[in-house]
């Protein structure tokens, strides 16, 4: 990954739904470090919507006052759904009504955007499916650049990499909204995910619209699936996470699960790609 302008003064602030339980702000915290990591002399933090804190302005606040120059917002959202659209741009107008100066950008979210699905997204899929079947994770190589390094196979043929990966298809379990564009992209994800590993993937929601988990689970079965694998389009667990994985398993057939995406590697080089994009496609931030 080329080198940023995020080391050049902006601070990066990750900005999560947030969440009652407190799984959700450790694994957000988790994700903080990951990005710390791989951008050494960057500023990074966390900001929740709601529940948890401290809250975006405040963090913005707080940088403009230790004397940060700029920062990028980047939404650890998976659907351009209302709060990618609506909350956290109001959290910046609401920020500059209350005296904010600091140039501050808004990336996209770190889920599909216009009709793309990232590479990294589906990386990060596939290694936590990797640490509950047999599936291979996809090279890290191939995953950022969507070329292979010497001797590695591009994310095409990264998926199964194994004769019998341990499953015969796959739910794609997510949180549900209302938004139909939203679902959109989560289907477009399950496509992606499904052609990377080879087999049959569906979606599955916890609230807000159907299939439930049991129910995709169960049309997954009645195609010919004996094996299925869960895999959790979650940046973090939480009640959702829970609800989803538990009405899958109600069905039966489902053999692995695998954790949400939490502080991946793939998804902490996503977090940076987006926050290097806005900067890299605007010659002045957000004023």
């Amino acid at each position: 990954m080329r080198t940023s302008p995020l080391t050049g003064g902006a601070a990066l602030v990750l900005v999560a739904h947030g969440s009652r339980d407190p799984r959700a702000a450790n694994a957000t915290r988790a994700l903080v470090r990951a990005v710390a990591a791989l951008r050494p002399g960057a500023d990074v933090r966390a900001s929740y919507l709601d529940h948890a804190g401290p809250r975006p302005g405040e963090v913005l606040t707080a940088l403009e006052a230790a004397g940060c120059e700029r920062a990028v917002l980047v939404p650890l959202l998976l659907t351009a759904a209302y709060h990618g659209r609506v909350d956290i741009p109001e959290v910046l107008r609401t920020a500059r009504a209350e005296g904010l100066r600091m140039p501050v950008a808004i990336s996209e979210v770190i889920g599909p955007f216009d009709g793309v699905v990232p590479d990294l997204l589906l990386a990060g899929l596939v290694r936590r499916l990797s640490e509950v079947t047999d599936v291979r994770p996809v090279p890290s190589a191939a995953a950022e650049t969507g070329v292979p390094a010497a001797g590695e196979r591009g994310p095409a043929e990264a998926g199964i990499g194994v004769p019998d990966p341990g499953f015969d298809a796959v739910v794609l379990a997510a949180a549900g909204t209302n938004d139909a564009t939203a679902r959109g992209t989560v289907a477009q994800a399950a496509v992606a995910l499904g052609d990377q590993l080879g087999v049959p993937c569906t979606v599955a929601y916890a609230s807000a619209s159907a299939p439930t988990g049991a129910e995709a689970v169960t049309a997954l079965r009645a195609a010919g699936a004996r094996r299925i694998a869960i895999a959790g389009y979650f940046l973090a667990p939480g009640l959702l996470y829970d609800t989803v994985v538990e009405s899958a398993r109600s069905a039966g057939g489902v053999v692995a699960v695998a954790p949400p995406l939490t502080d991946a590697r793939d998804i902490a080089r996503l977090v940076l790609s987006r926050a290097d994009a806005v900067i890299v496609s605007s010659t002045a931030l957000a004023a």
